[in-house]
């Protein structure tokens, strides 16, 4: 995906990769831009969401960048490894996405009129707070015919889109120049997606539908696109995105298939997921929920050398800290939510179960005003304690809570039909410098030597990063 510029009306043509929000700092405020001319684009955020089917061989993505600049229209390139079949996407998608993701934390039933020496669930509560803390601290030559064909063009959504083949990287170029696009990028960039016989598919944006701000820049973002098509294993085009890039670009990856997944190699979350589980388990007596003492048995072989190479790259883990960038400025990936979808999980986006447990309100119908009679405040302090009791043989680990407005959790509905049940959302997030994108990004099953992850995170942890 690449910038190209017309000079009439100051086109450019946004690289796409799925980038979590990302506010670049003064030192860096060219990040992810393209210039034509005096026009100025500028990619703050984008998202995707991958599901890959192995046994069909179909791979599906949703992107939805986040633009923001001065060009009168613009649009995206996006390079497939075969002909996609476009579609339009829910235009708050990613939204929905976010609100069914957030991470959830265990809280306990809490009395505001038993007597303290009674509220048992309160001081453990203030212990595991104290525990928290602690842990915390702890080369082209002339064509003589043109080789660029135009397969398809129509519009999806609000968006009018061209699917374009060439087997030449400077009939490409030619193309765009007699169509009025100027291209800036770089040409080994492009040819590198040419002599791997992938297509092109070329979006107009007009910025016209988008929020102006006093100085007359745009910010917005567009209808989120779904691309369908074959591939032999499960790939995302970032080398493209290397010419938008002046140092990094933040990307953020929701990916569904029948098992976890991870990102290749140096790239793997396991540099941060490992260590934080192992962080966990010493704070956590209860046990680390969602398989992740059973993925470091599994992975304990691999742990010594997954360390020692975390230790060449100089990844380090602390509790309670996003990760920190080595000296190269590389970042390791952080999973950030991943989980096997049950029935339930699927229910949520029809109503048809909770979105969140509830706490009960053990006071529920007494108020300090009853406490007044001494006869009757025993009596009220027996149901308070009963109901307390109830609450810890139910749920003696506390309630799984999260918030949410009752809007949002109503329009999750509009995920139905693309999650299902029984197959693993990994959702995790990569900042990539400029020398971290030479390649295209290859997505693959979390495992190792054997040994399948299928560890779940929709729980805080005492030693999560915020």
């Amino acid at each position: 995906m690449f910038a190209v510029a017309s000079p009439k009306r100051l086109l450019a043509f946004a690289a796409v990769v799925a980038c979590a929000a990302m506010t670049p700092s003064a030192s860096q405020a060219a990040c992810c831009y393209f210039s034509a001319k005096n026009a100025d684009i500028l990619q703050p955020a984008q998202k995707v969401f991958i599901t890959w089917n192995p046994d069909e061989k179909i791979e599906t993505f949703t992107v939805q960048p986040k633009f923001e600049g001065n060009a009168l229209d613009f649009g995206m390139v996006i390079p497939t490894p075969s002909q996609p079949k476009l579609s339009e996407m829910p235009r708050d998608f990613f939204k929905h996405l976010a609100i069914y993701s957030i991470m959830k934390q265990r809280q306990f039933p809490n009395s505001e009129l038993l007597p303290r020496i009674y509220n048992r669930r309160e001081t453990l509560g203030e212990f595991a707070r104290d525990a928290n803390k602690a842990s915390r601290e702890n080369e082209d030559a002339p064509a003589k015919k043109s080789t660029v064909v135009v397969l398809e063009a129509g519009v999806v959504g609000s968006l009018d889109y061209k699917i374009i083949e060439a087997t030449r990287a400077d009939d490409l170029f030619k193309w765009l120049s007699d169509n009025k696009y100027h291209y800036s990028g770089d040409a080994g960039t492009l040819n590198f997606y040419v002599q791997k016989k992938w297509l092109f598919t070329v979006m107009k944006i007009d910025t016209a539908q988008m929020k102006r701000n006093k100085d007359g820049t745009f910010d917005g973002e567009v209808t989120p696109t779904r691309f369908r098509f074959a591939t032999e294993k499960m790939i995302y085009p970032l080398k493209i995105t290397q010419i938008s890039v002046r140092e990094k670009t933040e990307a953020l990856f929701y990916v569904q298939a029948p098992f976890k997944c991870d990102l290749e190699g140096d790239n793997s979350y396991q540099y941060t997921w490992v260590p934080m589980l192992q962080a966990a388990s010493g704070c956590m007596p209860s046990g680390i929920p969602g398989k992740g003492g059973d993925w470091l048995a599994a992975f304990k072989g691999g742990i010594p050398p997954l360390m020692q190479r975390a230790q060449l790259l100089n990844f380090s883990f602390i509790a309670g800290q996003r990760p920190a960038p080595n000296a190269k400025g590389h970042i390791p990936t952080t999973m950030e939510w991943a989980r096997k979808l049950s029935k339930e999980d699927v229910s949520i986006l029809t109503g048809k179960a909770p979105y969140s447990q509830t706490v009960p309100n053990v006071d529920e119908g007494f108020s300090r005003a009853d406490l007044k009679d001494p006869q009757r405040a025993e009596a009220i302090y027996k149901v308070i304690r009963a109901r307390l009791a109830k609450s810890q043989k139910e749920h003696p680990l506390g309630y799984l809570v999260r918030h949410a407005p009752a809007e949002d959790v109503k329009n999750l509905q509009q995920l139905a039909g693309h999650l299902s049940e029984s197959w693993f959302i990994t959702k995790f997030r990569k900042i990539f410098c400029r020398d971290e994108m030479n390649d295209d990004l290859s997505i693959v099953p979390a495992r190792y030597n054997g040994a399948e992850d299928n560890s779940e995170y929709e729980e805080l942890f005492p030693v999560s990063p915020p």
